[in-house]
């Protein structure tokens, strides 16, 4: 295997805990560094979530598209 799988799968990863996370505690972010940019309301860390799943969404459709 590459390292460009193996570091797919570390954000592929990285994203679903990510997801995981934010259903389970909403205001994560507040907790690991501190910072309120979203006054609890969960907003920042569905942002981070849609942002990395959009990107590994469109580098996968990328990836897809060069093999066919």
């Amino acid at each position: 295997m590459r390292a460009r799988f193996w570091i797919e799968v570390l954000a592929a990863v990285l994203c679903g805990l990510l997801a995981i996370l934010t259903l389970i505690v909403e205001d994560w972010i507040e907790v690991l560094f501190g910072v309120d940019p979203d006054a609890h309301s969960g907003a920042a860390e569905w942002l981070v979530v849609a942002l990395l799943a959009g990107h590994e969404w469109q580098r996968t459709s990328t990836l897809a598209n060069e093999e066919a």
